[in-house]
């Protein structure tokens, strides 16, 4: 059986969603001034906070902690932001974006771009790093105030290094495939999990993470039947997928099943097909 990530087949609807999108980015839309602008900006933020810094030690203990909470962040804000259509209008703009477009343009048939011009379907806008980082400060300056400016500074280089190590992360879940995303641990393991999660019957209800699969496996929401450490380094292997799954991923890999704009026509919110 082919590989779920080696797929290349896209419907007719995902054709022409790709032609109409493309046709409206502007025609000055670098993908590389697109991605050098966040790593620019995030790195300068993580050197910044570094260098204010004064003999930290035990502060860096902190990580792992800030780590978890981003990784359960992560995934709410992509189970109930980006899959639910909220009335406030930031939440509206995340959604819209998130399930109207980027899972119009990608499906667990067709993951992959062709070119630079592409990446705009892939990378947050700029102004999400500066959202990010404005929502983090009062919890840094809360930190550093109960406990040391240093421990401040390590939730934000924490906070923004995650990130970018979810742009990173998303990027090689949209490549086509190559050695390196098949073979290195972390990555194999989140571009599967991603591309589950891009097929039209699970991605209401599974795979949310898009880092470290984390809080999938903690919240249940896994379309893996393993335990923490199976999950996070799973990489391609697919013999492990619930097998009451497996009806519903096959059925909307044919491009025949009830679905809308939205998402699949569920019955339940286990990501079970109608």
């Amino acid at each position: 059986m082919t590989s779920l990530v080696e797929r290349h087949n896209m419907s007719e609807r995902q054709k022409n969603f790709r032609a109409e999108y493309m046709a409206r980015v502007r025609k000055g839309y670098r993908g590389q001034v697109h991605l050098g602008g966040i790593y620019v900006v995030g790195l300068s933020a993580i050197a910044w906070c570094v260098s204010r810094m004064v003999h930290a030690s035990w502060e860096w203990l902190l990580v792992l902690p800030i780590l978890f909470f981003s990784n359960m962040f992560e995934w709410w804000i992509h189970k109930y932001v980006m899959h639910r259509l909220v009335d406030v209008w930031a939440f509206r703009a995340i959604y819209h974006r998130h399930t109207r477009q980027h899972h119009q343009y990608f499906s667990d048939n067709e993951m992959t771009v062709q070119n630079a011009r592409e990446w705009r379907i892939i990378f947050f806008p700029w102004r999400a790093l500066f959202t990010f980082m404005g929502l983090g400060a009062p919890f840094a300056w809360f930190l550093g105030s109960i406990l040391h400016p240093n421990a401040g500074y390590v939730l934000m280089v924490t906070m923004i290094g995650n990130y970018l190590l979810y742009e990173a992360f998303h990027y090689c879940c949209h490549v086509h495939d190559n050695w390196f995303v098949r073979n290195v641990p972390f990555i194999n393991t989140i571009r599967r999990h991603h591309t589950a999660h891009h097929n039209m019957g699970l991605m209401m209800a599974r795979n949310f993470n898009l880092t470290f699969p984390v809080a999938d496996w903690f919240m249940g929401t896994s379309d893996l039947d393993r335990g923490l450490i199976g999950h996070v380094f799973n990489g391609y292997n697919e013999d492990h997928i619930k097998p009451e799954l497996q009806p519903t991923i096959e059925r909307f890999r044919r491009h025949d099943a009830p679905v809308t704009i939205d998402g699949p026509i569920l019955d339940s919110p286990n990501g079970q097909a109608a």
